[in-house]
């Protein structure tokens, strides 16, 4: 069964001031003092707007810049790159596909052993789904990410 993910009012009336500002407005969170920063736990990152998979706790690494950094995508098809030049600068921002959510941006400075890319995303923009409730929540499909072998 394919999981439908969908940008939706209800979904946007649910977030806190803070999501929504993230997600909805292209805001930045403090570093630091955000949610997953150095959150160790091992699971699926998806969307908080839409649910669609984002990133994986395999791919999640401490880069020391205060927001939560994965080296690629779970699903590179739900993750949208665009330049941004706000603040007087160009960079490469993040936005999830279905839900047109603002994520953060990503970076080339990343461990090259890994793709040498750096994506830093806000923890605002994400909801966390442990391993062990992949299934329960509809997310089975991506329970093989977490076997040894996947490693």
């Amino acid at each position: 069964m394919t999981k439908s993910y969908a940008r939706s009012a209800e979904a946007i009336a649910r977030l806190t001031s803070e999501q929504y500002r993230v997600t909805q407005e292209s805001g930045t969170e403090r570093p630091f003092a955000n949610e997953f920063h150095d959150f160790k736990g091992e699971g699926l990152y998806v969307d908080v707007v839409s649910g669609e998979p984002l990133f994986t706790s395999r791919d999640k690494f401490d880069s020391g810049c205060g927001w939560p950094s994965f080296t690629q995508p779970a699903e590179p098809d739900h993750v949208v790159e665009l330049t941004d030049s706000s603040l007087g600068m160009i960079r490469t921002e993040v936005r999830s596909t279905h839900g047109n959510s603002h994520l953060g941006h990503v970076f080339p400075d990343g461990p090259r052993d890994r793709g040498g890319l750096r994506y830093c995303i806000n923890s605002a923009a994400l909801r966390f789904i442990p391993v062990e409730e992949l299934e329960a929540e509809g997310y089975a499909d991506y329970t093989y990410l977490f076997e040894e072998d996947a490693i």
